[in-house]
């Protein structure tokens, strides 16, 4: 049976990027490698889809929405600058030019939609659930499948964290729920003939529309990218490291100071890799409590000289409290890198007790201590380290390679379809065998590009 023509939908896709658009990039990849799909993304990623070897027109289109989305992007850095707005504000800015990118799609794609050149319509990005799609009224009045995701969003900040919510500038995650006034925010849920969910956060979201949903995070591994396997040591100092945005959701902060006692004893060192507004303060930190000597912060690195540095190190120090996602955490366990997360929002559900170290959500000094005990622990019993790290490498391998989720989204396709019944892969995935239809999937060929970490 051939593959069912697949109109996808990836305004943000990008080899050379990171965060959204290396992931809207590496999933329209991997479904490209099972036929019958065509790619519509923004004019941004042109050149760089081009120099990944995708042709223009034949493997994908670029529409210009930059008339809108430009000055929309200028205005939305002036006010971050100015007022010191989060993510959020960008988030719901973020909806204006969309509309428009959809208006120039349907300008080009309509007539070919409703004469059903297409089997389906599958929107990737934008990631967020508060961006609604207003073609897709358009696609069911037509009769073409829309499918949207995966989506993810909505994680509540943890109590106790208000000045975390400060710092960042999240002021607008106290008026949330006002992108349900958005055009097109019922409609888009209405029309969905399948809704892929990213998070239980984003599950719970959706209540009324569950029996169009299935559970597929957004974030994997392209396997040929972390041939390696940990190297850190099996005696001599733990080695831990972090990556990410420093910025205080992530918690690098709390990291340091649980680490604080194993390093000034010898019996631990820290690389944070990365950099962001808080690192004065950490360097601060370090400085103060004389850890210089177990501590390195290595800044941003290419994405290959940061897999071999996190390939040296044995354990994945990532206490953040608010994390969607969790590309990191993946990448970190396809080293066999041993993660310690808190047990809340996207790497909770990444992570099992079988694979890693899951610390209770609970007041600052909680999730500090609770990390402390897990590196005590790991630094008194290599055999555990080496036990967990091996489960966690497997885990992704079978789960979490771009290929896997290619196959989870095609069974989605069939079912959509009316080819076979609705998939549920579990939520969060279990730690058994893959099943069969994705351990069938050859992995996807590793590009020629420059990307770096799927890190936000």
């Amino acid at each position: 049976m051939s593959p069912p023509r697949v109109l996808l939908i990836a305004e943000a896709a990008n080899p050379e990027w990171v965060s959204v658009p290396l992931v809207g990039y590496s999933l329209a990849r991997a479904l490209r490698e099972g036929g019958g799909v065509h790619v519509v993304t923004q004019v941004r990623n042109q050149a760089a889809l081009e120099r990944s070897g995708w042709k223009e027109g034949g493997e994908f289109t670029a529409l210009d929405s930059e008339p809108v989305a430009r000055p929309l992007w200028k205005f939305d850095q002036a006010l971050r600058k100015r007022t010191g707005l989060g993510w959020t504000a960008t988030t719901a800015l973020g909806a204006l030019p969309y509309y428009y990118f959809e208006h120039l799609l349907w300008q080009r794609f309509g007539a070919e939609l409703r004469a059903h050149r297409y089997d389906i319509v599958h929107r990737v990005t934008p990631l967020s659930p508060t961006t609604p799609s207003l073609i897709a009224r358009h696609l069911r009045r037509v009769g073409v499948p829309f499918v949207w995701g995966p989506i993810n969003g909505g994680v509540a900040w943890p109590r106790g964290f208000g000045s975390v919510i400060r710092a960042e500038g999240e002021w607008l995650s106290y008026v949330r729920r006002a992108h349900q006034l958005l055009p097109g925010h019922r409609s888009t849920r209405r029309d969905a003939a399948a809704i892929l969910v990213a998070s239980r956060a984003t599950w719970d979201q959706l209540a009324g529309h569950h029996d169009r949903c299935v559970y597929i995070p957004e974030n994997a591994v392209d396997p040929a990218r972390f041939e390696g396997r940990a190297r850190g040591p099996a005696t001599g100092p733990l080695r831990v490291a972090f990556v990410g945005r420093l910025v205080p959701y992530k918690g690098a902060d709390m990291l340091v100071e649980a680490a604080a006692p194993l390093i000034r004893s010898g019996r631990a060192t820290l690389d944070i890799l990365g950099d962001g507004p808080q690192r004065g303060e950490l360097e601060t930190i370090v400085a103060r409590e004389a850890l210089q000597a177990g501590v390195t912060f290595a800044g941003w690195l290419p994405h290959e000289a940061l897999v071999a540095r996190l390939a040296e190190a044995q354990v994945f120090g990532f206490p953040s409290i608010r994390e969607f996602g969790g590309g990191a955490v993946l990448e970190a366990m396809a080293l066999g890198v041993v993660p310690v997360v808190v047990d809340y929002a996207g790497p909770s559900e990444l992570v099992t007790h079988g694979t890693g170290h899951k610390v209770p959500l609970g007041t600052r000094a909680e999730i500090v201590a609770g990390v402390r005990q897990a590196l005590e622990k790991l630094a008194a019993d290599p055999s555990e380290r080496a036990a967990l790290g091996a489960r966690a490498r497997e885990r992704v391998l079978s789960r979490f390679t771009w290929a896997a989720k290619a196959a989870q989204i095609r069974a989605v396709y069939d079912w959509v379809l009316g080819l076979a019944p609705k998939p549920d892969f579990g939520m969060p995935f279990p730690d058994d065998a893959a099943p069969a239809a994705v351990q069938g999937l050859a992995a996807p060929a590793s590009p020629d590009d420059r990307s770096g970490a799927a890190t936000s």
